[in-house]
């Protein structure tokens, strides 16, 4: 155990801090442990400081490990602008419900994710041995009162509308139009399109890996023929790995495929052609339900049944798949 560099520390002054060492070892105590324990008082942390310290020890079970900033994002946003240098222990229930009540009722999804992250942050305070009030964001809650919360759900296209649109897709030769043509045909979720990769393309099948989904699990997707056609036109034009690349061989932007449906005037955006899809599938087949929500990527085997069901119904999916193609063809 160091005492200190000399001269900046006197041999008398060193000889002192020996002996409350040694009494520190005679009382059963790690005057390593004491002393490192004595530094950590010295400087309260800050709000800012135990979120960041909370994230990176979270972001193994993060989906990216936490790389797209969702988890991180409230945060940024609507917690640490205000509150980020209070000391961690200061923070009390009063001082959340003034954080958050101007959003409370007008952002209130972003503003309950912010204050159970709050939450998530104090547990780990008080891992670090901090005295923080552990029921603060409960109290919070109370005094913030019910959010005025009304659902709102994407806009989708009808389905009987659909096969016109993926009609006019085909005539556009822009990057936007086929990744929203491959998105309508595997009915995929936004991101899993955008960022898809040719690595994960073998013959007619997907395969994105646990960290490509939203459940972590990864996930096989089958390929029509249509779909097969725009992944080896995309593979043999493109110069990067990914299968819709923009500028500098970067994904195209989250916006992208939206943007494309906005100049043409639609309501509709790209995430809701899984509910036309699913709308589709309930009125014009007899599908099994499983089939149906398996083409989503939805999780539909779960306890004693997900333990000895292990087959991920791709030729059903492939099938159901095969039937959305014939009707989105059914134009020409």
């Amino acid at each position: 155990m160091g005492l200190g560099r000399w001269p900046d520390v006197s041999i008398a002054e060193a000889r002192e801090r020996a002996e409350v060492a040694r009494r520190t070892v005679r009382e059963g105590k790690d005057p390593l442990f004491e002393r490192a324990k004595s530094k950590r008082g010295a400087k309260p942390l800050t709000v800012r400081e135990v979120i960041d310290d909370c994230f990176e020890a979270r972001k193994a079970e993060l989906k990216g490990e936490g790389k797209n900033g969702k988890w991180m994002s409230p945060l940024l946003v609507h917690i640490i602008p205000k509150i980020g240098k209070y000391p961690i222990e200061e923070v009390d229930q009063h001082v959340l419900k003034q954080t958050l009540a101007p959003i409370w009722h007008e952002k209130a999804e972003s503003a309950e994710k912010a204050l159970n992250r709050i939450n998530i942050a104090l547990r780990h305070a008080a891992a670090l041995g901090l005295s923080v009030d552990l029921q603060a964001t409960m109290k919070a809650k109370a005094l913030l009162g019910k959010q005025r919360r009304t659902t709102t759900h994407v806009p989708s296209m009808p389905y009987s509308e659909v096969p016109a649109f993926y009609k006019s897709l085909k005539e556009q030769a822009t990057i936007s139009a086929s990744a929203l043509r491959f998105l309508i045909l595997t009915v995929a979720r936004t991101t899993e399109v955008r960022l898809s990769a040719s690595p994960e393309f073998e013959e007619d099948i997907w395969t994105l890996p646990d960290e490509r989904t939203k459940t972590g699990v990864g996930r096989r997707i089958p390929l029509v023929t249509e779909a097969q056609e725009i992944v080896r036109d995309r593979i043999a034009g493109s110069e990067t790995d990914f299968l819709f690349p923009a500028y500098r061989g970067q994904p195209i932007s989250d916006a992208a495929m939206a943007t494309l449906m906005k100049r043409a005037g639609l309501d509709a955006r790209p995430h809701g052609f899984r509910a036309s899809f699913r709308t589709w599938v309930e009125e014009q087949t007899d599908a099994q339900f499983e089939v149906k929500e398996a083409c989503l990527g939805h999780v539909v085997d779960t306890g004693v049944v997900g333990a000895y069901q292990r087959s991920d119904r791709l030729e059903k999916r492939r099938c159901l798949l095969q039937q959305w193609e014939a009707f989105l063809l059914q134009n020409g």
